[in-house]
């Protein structure tokens, strides 16, 4: 998938319950839209038991989109995440 030259209408979004901090977003992204980071007591309480135990094992590290708007759509994170946890979706705002 080619990557936009300008930054897309679209925005990574991470499935909190999937992710188990491996990086392999961080790594690939060549706009740095994702950085690692701790959950926060909010969004561990959104999730599912699944995610709870994931975010437990990982001390409540997983990927964050700090850069979602520089977001060029080529679809590396996904292909790279071995959770299947990020997807990309239309942005509203775009």
């Amino acid at each position: 998938m080619a990557c936009d030259p300008a930054p897309s209408r679209v925005r990574p979004v991470i499935d909190r319950d999937r992710c188990s901090a491996e990086a392999d977003c961080v790594r690939v992204c060549p706009y740095q839209v994702f950085a690692l980071g701790t959950l926060g007591p909010e969004e561990r309480g959104g999730l599912s038991l699944k995610g709870r135990v994931k975010a437990f094992i990982h001390r409540g590290r997983q990927a964050f989109t700090p850069n979602a708007d520089a977001c060029r759509a080529c679809g590396l994170c996904a292909q790279a995440c071995p959770e299947d946890a990020i997807r990309l979706v239309a942005d509203p705002a775009g």
